[in-house]
């Protein structure tokens, strides 16, 4: 039970190449079976972090190397959206690239700070993760940007600010930090309850 979430993150890091290799030959049916791998990817990272606190196994270990393979499955979701859809990629290359700034500049902040790449699994992350789910579902699977793209830009953007905020804020590193509040909570001294859905 113990290797369960480690076993879940192993999987969803196998799924990046694969998701890379079906868009980027094109494959008969490769949006449907991206747009699949993607669900099933995206199941794998949420009960990878239930099964971990229920079981005691949720480890700074465990959650960088979540983290990690997060970045790595997100990327190849992206990529493949630029193999199947280029036109609406480079239509749009300059809210992608804000974004994938944002991203950059909280790890280069994080590892000045800190010396370690930034783990705070904050709310405002996963609701733009959600938000990230519904944009490349449009845009792999309608082959269109619409509502879905310009509000998951905005909560790109929105997200990465918080997380610039919690690694400014926090004195020493720590995973799993909800929002730029509780890292203050965490600067005055404060010892935060960790929640076993929410992390």
């Amino acid at each position: 039970m113990k290797n369960i979430p480690y076993i879940l993150i192993t999987v969803r890091f196998l799924l990046a190449p694969i998701i890379f290799l079906l868009a980027y030959f094109e494959i008969e049916n490769s949006p449907i079976l991206v747009l699949i791998l993607m669900y099933f990817g995206l199941l794998t990272d949420i009960f990878d972090g239930i099964i971990a606190r229920k079981v005691g196994v949720s480890s700074e270990k465990l959650r960088r190397l979540d983290s990690q393979t997060d970045l790595v499955f997100w990327l190849s979701i992206g990529f493949a959206t630029y193999f199947l859809n280029p036109e609406i990629i480079q239509e749009h290359w300059k809210s992608i690239s804000l974004i994938f700034g944002m991203e950059a500049l909280c790890y280069i902040i994080s590892l000045w700070k800190f010396g370690k790449e930034t783990c705070t699994h904050a709310w405002l992350s996963k609701f733009w993760g959600l938000s990230l789910l519904i944009a490349f579902t449009y845009l792999i699977g309608f082959s269109e940007a619409g509502w879905a793209f310009y509000i998951c830009v905005i909560l790109g953007f929105i997200s990465h600010f918080d997380v610039i905020l919690i690694i400014l804020i926090l004195p020493k590193w720590h995973f799993d930090v909800p929002s730029s509040f509780h890292a203050w909570k965490i600067r005055n001294g404060k010892i935060l309850k960790k929640s076993v859905f929410l992390n």
